[in-house]
């Protein structure tokens, strides 16, 4: 018994000894690793972690600091400002050593928001073919932060990451938007341009903004206090015990059988015709959440077989699955990202090939979005995918009911990156102590349900993360929503107008700048292919903010209003050599109305540096908006620098 007491005693303390080890290695943030960009001509911070008052030396560009780490083993020492320049490297001394190779001097840009500015440059393959092809930026980087969540608050580091080269492959993960504003501002000053990109698709203002900047929020502030509390989150979670009369869970039939639907084998009965692209509510099937399965023979060209090839579904909302003849090509698990399938050289056959996909809908129409591309290609060779499909209902989701079975999650809980300050906490405080130029935000369509709340959140977002890297002002740029949705003719009410009402608003904070983007948007994609135009305008942005250029850097942007009579008046800003409309057409989009507040479509043409707007129906117009909807028809009011006008209103 001693001997195996001593022996328990013995692998306790070398256990403990390892563990302490282990904690006391000298050890640097993700952020500061091999090929990162520093930001030029101002003092930096560098910091890292290693045992309780162990002297550390750092040797980088011909210099050498020292310091000694805190009773909580963190060490962090201020470097001078260093002109652009590199590659260096800094070597990093205590009881072990670390050496950061590959480092560049130049700007540092920290990039965040929700699926916009996470879409890559992969997703984007077809628009930017040639760029992606050609990619041979070694002085562009990116350093992305992998998407993660806290509850409990600011996390010092986050687990993975490091920084990439805009060259060859190591371009496709790259943000399309923070890509073409990096290249951007790459080609104008010939300086290093680092990208810190911490986004994440679907994602809430709130969730970006920290404990302490939501303090004037008292909602926000309760509910970050109640998931705090890990006894709370778990009950959210726990699945509830199994009711011996719940309902068993519907089941697809098309994966039920011996044989299954996709399968060669399978001998299609009971099928009926549909129109791909197409909604099913919109072709005689009502209110059907669940699974359709399409089907179609393809006839394929010889000199097509042997070859890989790709396949374009479109968009489909929600989730699918292809198969051809008979094998899993692909699959997506959300209405939002193109299809764009590979298929191996062995699958396509010359002659008819039978194409199936499996089809889910969760809510809303489902089906396949128009106006989008749907096609194979190999080689030189398309064959169209449009036209008359075949469709079989495969399962059909019961109302999500209590204890019933549905569209929702049967488990509950909540959604921890749509929480506020979790996102934050995750990843965006392991970055405040990286010194930047400033920041590029692209997000709001996750508020757009409650737009009224947004400006004050902007403005609070702005606020705290200035305060939380503590460089006074720093600049920061945005993106306007672009266009969206079905196009209405008719003058409406809309919550993505006012979401960019709220968003032009924020111009009030100080050193910011808003890249307008209504003529970039697609009726059908809440993700618009043109990525480059948004980047590029926010590097516009950046010209004038940032680095004070003397230049036009935004479309016009509303001033004021004067009734003149029958007549309005309205003058802008940013007008830069004059108004003009982009298609050389009459002014679109305006609208007034009197005191009763109806409006009304209204004529308007440019005089100077004005728009005068009037209307037959109104004799005594009081206000006026322009381009006031979802996703307006022609907003061809512009700049003669080729930026268009912001979407506003008088009526507020």
């Amino acid at each position: 018994m001693k001997l195996r007491f001593n022996t328990a005693v013995g692998l306790y303390l070398i256990s403990l000894l390892l563990a302490t080890a282990v904690h006391a290695q000298l050890r640097l943030p993700k952020l500061i690793s091999d090929g990162m960009v520093l930001q030029r001509d101002t003092p930096l911070k560098l910091w890292g972690w290693a045992s309780a008052g162990e002297k550390i030396t750092i040797r980088f560009n011909n210099k050498t600091y020292k310091t000694t780490t805190g009773a909580d083993g963190k060490w962090q020492v201020k470097l001078p400002p260093i002109p652009p320049g590199g590659p260096f490297t800094m070597d990093i001394t205590g009881t072990s050593r670390l050496q950061v190779k590959d480092i560049l001097i130049g700007d540092v840009w920290f990039c965040s928001g929700q699926s916009n500015m996470v879409h890559q440059m992969n997703i984007h393959d077809v628009r930017y073919a040639r760029e992606i092809a050609e990619a041979n930026d070694p002085q562009i980087r990116q350093f992305w932060v992998p998407t993660l969540t806290s509850l409990q608050g600011p996390q010092r580091d986050v687990p993975n990451g490091q920084w990439k080269p805009a060259v060859g492959e190591n371009i496709r993960p790259f943000s399309a938007v923070a890509y073409f504003f990096a290249k951007k501002l790459y080609e104008r000053y010939k300086i290093p341009i680092g990208i810190i990109n911490a986004s994440v698709g679907g994602t809430p203002i709130e969730a970006w903004t920290s404990e302490e900047g939501l303090t004037d929020f008292s909602a926000l502030k309760a509910t970050i206090e109640k998931n705090k509390d890990t006894t709370y989150i778990n009950s959210l979670t726990r699945r509830p015990a199994v009711s011996a009369n719940r309902p068993a869970p519907p089941v697809d039939l098309g994966l039920a059988g011996d044989t299954k639907w996709y399968e060669t084998a399978y001998t299609p009965k009971g099928w009926h015709p549909i129109n791909v692209p197409g909604y099913w509510e919109d072709q005689g099937i009502k209110d059907l959440n669940g699974v359709v399965w399409y089907r179609k023979e393809i006839d394929i060209p010889a000199s097509m077989v042997g070859k890989p090839a790709r396949v374009f579904l479109g968009r489909i909302v929600d989730a699918d699955e292809l198969y051809i003849n008979g094998k899993s090509i692909g699959k997506t698990t959300y209405m939002y990202p193109q299809r764009r399938y590979p298929v191996p050289a062995n699958v396509l056959k010359a002659g008819k090939n039978v194409f199936v996909v499996r089809v889910t809908n969760n809510a809303g129409k489902g089906g396949f979005v128009p106006d989008k591309p749907y096609c194979i290609f190999a080689g030189v060779d398309t064959v169209d995918l449009k036209g008359t499909w075949q469709y079989k209902v495969g399962l059909v989701n019961r109302p999500l009911t209590a204890g019933g079975f549905g569209g929702g999650n049967p488990a509950g809980g909540i959604n921890a990156q749509n929480q506020p300050a979790a996102l934050y906490n995750a990843m965006v405080a392991p970055e405040i102590n990286y010194v930047i130029k400033g920041f590029c935000w692209y997000q709001g369509e996750s508020n757009a349900g409650k737009p009224q709340e947004y400006e004050q959140l902007q403005l609070t977002l702005i606020r705290d993360w200035r305060q939380k890297w503590q460089q006074g002002n720093l600049p920061f740029l945005y993106v306007q929503l672009p266009g969206f949705m079905d196009y209405t003719y008719q003058p409406t009410e809309s919550n993505w107008a006012l979401m960019r009402e709220a968003q032009r608003k924020a111009l009030s904070a100080p050193n910011t700048a808003m890249a307008v983007a209504i003529d970039l948007g697609e009726w059908n994609d809440i993700h618009p292919d043109n990525k480059k135009d948004v980047g590029e305008r926010l590097a516009l942005a950046a010209l004038k903010t940032a680095y004070h250029e003397n230049l036009v850097s935004s479309g016009p942007l509303y001033q004021s209003a004067m009734v003149d009579g029958n007549k309005i008046v309205v003058s802008f800003t940013n007008t830069g050599g004059g108004l003009v409309t982009s298609d050389g057409e009459a002014l679109g989009e305006f609208a007034v109305a009197g005191s009763d507040k109806k409006f009304v479509w209204a004529t308007a043409k440019i005089e100077g540096n004005t728009v005068i707007v009037q209307s037959d129906e109104v004799d005594n117009p009081q206000y006026v908006r322009y381009a006031w909807a979802d996703n307006p028809v022609n907003p061809n009011l512009y700049n003669k620098e080729g930026l268009p006008a912001s979407p506003f209103r008088t009526d507020q």
